[in-house]
């Protein structure tokens, strides 16, 4: 083992069920306030790569356009699900994380291990917690969708969830669970993983001493930086699916396996049209991850819940 991993004792957490609900608290709220504030652009983002008439727009065009025709309160059509679909998933996604992040851990039975797998540690706790937080948030995203795609579909969370259920059933409200988690999984990816690199980046040559004094100035730089990043990392890696899960929500693309029809609609997209709407939700990404990583250690302190579990290279 090298003398840089000797010099701290590995020691794994022992969070307690109380831990992991403070994680699920903190998860739920982080997620919900920043989707829930990020309507307004989620929803010309999802009319650029969905409706026709906007795809000349790029984000201001789109949102004047969208403003001209529909008034200003067509920028939060689909509040609804949206905050309650993120209040359940964000909470499954970081208790999940912190839960399944542990777990790998322990498997790897020693520190120089972890430190060594620790990507596929990031990946793995990352994409394992990501599926089940998304058994959660498929149905209120597809109804999120049909809400922003159909004008007057619903007039809000339940009537659209409900006229969901009736007319397609469990299969319409899960049509979209595949593609949500080739979405959501690198999206989930790109957060997690890139945040963790850029942390260990961030603190890797700073001596303990310095690391223990940091000013509370240079943490927010240094968390909101590598959210930043994360979240554009999350953007690229997952925009992909999110246009597809769109186009599938809207009932957009042949008749067949679920396979077959994200096949034959990114033929049709092409790359270009695969990455239509990219720009916005670029921007929204990073707000959303930096915004997310912040609320949820102040709300961990808040709650008085312990520090994740950290394996980086020292």
């Amino acid at each position: 083992m090298s003398d840089s991993l000797k010099t701290r004792p590995f020691v794994i957490p022992q969070f307690t069920p109380r831990d992991y609900g403070s994680f699920f608290l903190a998860g739920a709220l982080c997620c919900t306030i920043s989707h829930g504030a990020m309507t307004p652009i989620d929803v010309v983002k999802t009319r650029i790569q969905i409706d026709p008439k906007y795809k000349p727009f790029g984000f201001v065009s789109g949102t004047r356009y969208l403003i001209a025709n529909e008034g200003p309160a067509a920028l939060l059509t689909g509040f609804g699900p949206t905050a309650v679909g993120y209040l359940a998933q964000g909470g499954a996604k970081f208790a999940g994380y912190e839960y399944w992040k542990k777990y790998f851990v322990t498997i790897a039975g020693d520190q120089e291990t972890a430190v060594k797998y620790r990507t596929a540690i990031y990946l793995g706790a990352a994409s394992v917690a990501e599926f089940f937080a998304d058994i959660l948030l498929t149905p209120l995203e597809a109804t999120r969708i049909r809400m922003v795609s159909e004008r007057g579909y619903a007039t809000g969370l339940v009537s659209g969830f409900t006229r969901l259920a009736s007319e397609g059933g469990v299969s319409q409200l899960y049509a979209g669970f595949i593609p949500i988690l080739c979405k959501q999984i690198p999206y989930a990816i790109g957060q997690f993983t890139v945040n963790e690199f850029c942390h260990e980046l961030a603190l890797r040559n700073m001596s303990e001493e310095t690391k223990r004094n940091l000013s509370n100035m240079s943490k927010l730089s240094i968390s909101l930086g590598s959210g930043i990043i994360a979240g554009f990392a999350a953007a690229v890696l997952s925009h992909p699916a999110d246009t597809l899960l769109s186009q599938i929500n809207k009932g957009h693309g042949p008749k067949g396996s679920m396979v077959y029809r994200l096949t034959a609609l990114a033929k049709e997209a092409g790359f270009k049209g695969l990455f239509a709407g990219l720009g916005p939700r670029m921007i929204m990404t990073a707000g959303l991850v930096s915004s997310q990583f912040l609320m949820y250690g102040a709300i961990k302190d808040a709650l008085g819940a312990p520090p994740g579990l950290e394996i980086h290279k020292e």
